[in-house]
């Protein structure tokens, strides 16, 4: 039977009951960051003995000479804690990902560990602003957008951050949907030190084009509590493909032209205002108005026709709130996603006064 063993990065404080299959896998790898040339680091795993009957590690692998690794000598008593030390000793500049394979006694399938990082003459931290906190933690953004995204990219963002504590912290990004992926580097920041989180959107897992959002939120460790002052906005937009049209296709296509992509609205003692952008279809098809979104609340968008003809016209109301607008963090915006081949994307901008 394989051994049942959760793995969890050294200073993450966790207690979690679930399978531990899937803890394993959650927490089997270490980003140690920016690691100095010819300066050996040690990334440290804290595992447990879940099975009923003490366990003993027969033999160790590591992917390369570079490599050292320190585990328990004796037997393992069921349920009890213990850590294995895999010691990294670059000999090259760049990126590395080097395995651990852990070997226990009348078990043929090996509990694989993961460091990685990347080698640097000289650590670097983040020289921008870091303008936000999140608890512990300073960030440089909180808002974070995936424009023009086609189908099967893989487009990512990052995140900078800073530990203003006195002890080390394990920042996680939570309640993420599943076309997010992020990845922490390093998987533990220091006092004092800078770190990245990087957001993988995966354009695969997404049905549908047009504006989707949602929100994450920014641990200082795992399990930590979900709260408004953690809270990540994250924006995508998924164009329409129009690859494979034919250069006939192409000349006979719709063409959207607007009036203005901007709008200006000043409420004075009004609580609400509104104004209104004309729509006219100068291609040689029909013109459709496939999505209509808004980025914020306090904003009501009517359209008089969402299909035209070539020459027609449509006219939008564009009605801001000026009490919910105060709510919003985001810039008021409007988006159209339209079958113009060329220019399928259109945003409108609502400044209001």
């Amino acid at each position: 039977m394989r051994t049942k063993t959760i793995i969890i990065a050294l200073a993450s404080a966790v207690s979690m009951q679930m399978n531990a299959q899937e803890t394993k896998t959650k927490n089997k790898v270490i980003d140690l960051g920016q690691v100095v040339y010819r300066m050996p680091v040690t990334a440290e795993f804290e595992l447990i003995n879940e099975e009923n009957k003490s366990l003993r590690i027969s033999q160790v692998r590591s992917s390369c000479g570079c490599t050292t690794v320190d585990f328990p000598q004796t037997n393992i008593a069921a349920g009890q804690a213990y850590k294995v030390g895999a010691t990294y000793d670059a000999k090259q500049m760049g990126h590395f990902e080097k395995q651990v394979g852990l070997y226990f006694e009348d078990d043929q399938s090996p509990i694989m560990l993961t460091l990685k990082g990347v080698v640097v003459d000289e650590v670097h931290d983040f020289g921008g602003q870091y303008n936000y906190n999140m608890g512990d933690l300073s960030v440089d953004k909180i808002d974070i957008e995936f424009d023009d995204v086609n189908r099967g990219d893989r487009p990512f963002q990052e995140i900078h951050l800073k530990n203003n504590s006195d002890k080390p912290l394990t920042p996680v990004i939570m309640h993420l949907p599943p076309y997010l992926k992020a990845d922490m580097s390093p998987s533990t920041i220091a006092p004092g030190r800078s770190g990245v989180a990087r957001i993988t959107l995966d354009s695969e897992q997404l049905n549908s084009f047009g504006l989707l959002q949602t929100n994450v939120y920014l641990g200082n460790n795992p399990g930590d509590k979900v709260s408004q002052e953690k809270e990540i906005s994250v924006s995508t937009i998924i164009l329409p493909n129009f690859e494979e049209m034919s250069a006939t296709e192409l000349a006979n296509a719709p063409k959207l032209e607007l009036s203005e992509e901007e709008i200006e609205l000043v409420f004075g003692k009004k609580k609400r205002m509104s104004g209104v952008i004309t729509l006219t279809n100068t291609g040689a098809s029909t013109l459709e108005v496939n999505s209509l979104q808004m980025f914020t609340t306090g904003l009501k968008v009517s359209l008089s026709n969402t299909r035209l003809a070539p020459g027609e016209e449509a006219k939008m109301k564009i009605t801001a709130d000026k009490k919910e607008l105060k709510t919003t963090r985001q810039r008021p915006r409007i988006l159209m996603i339209t079958n113009d081949p060329k220019n399928p994307k259109r945003i409108i901008k609502v400044k209001v006064k």
